[in-house]
């Protein structure tokens, strides 16, 4: 399995950005997928989750912010991050859970909000 993240940038506070996430190869042993961040100076941490038949999954800190998605016939996760904070600044990882190899992570994409 292959991740391959984009849709980070700058953005002022209460912009909007929509993530998106390539999924490539062995793709039918996923179990589940999700968005992780870092920001800086701070531990990586979960933003949301979605598994194979939907159930999603949120931090609080972006509940009602943040919808997590996923085209099943397109291989491509996505979040949609509304009503964005400075706090949000951080590097953003796509995240997947593979039942034979564990959990795979892409390579991150930066977001920047401004005050």
């Amino acid at each position: 399995v292959q991740l391959q993240a984009c849709g980070g940038g700058l953005v002022q506070a209460g912009g909007s950005l929509r993530l998106s996430c390539a999924v490539s190869g062995s793709i039918f042993s996923i179990a589940y997928m999700g968005w992780y961040r870092q920001p800086p100076g701070k531990q990586r941490e979960l933003v949301a989750d979605i598994t194979s038949r939907g159930s999603t999954n949120y931090a609080d800190s972006v509940k009602a912010r943040f919808t997590i998605s996923r085209d099943n016939a397109k291989n491509t996760l996505y979040q949609q991050m509304n009503s964005l904070k400075p706090e949000d600044t951080a590097v953003y990882y796509c995240n997947a859970f593979d039942r034979v190899i564990g959990t795979v992570f892409g390579q991150g994409t930066l977001v920047t909000v401004s005050s």
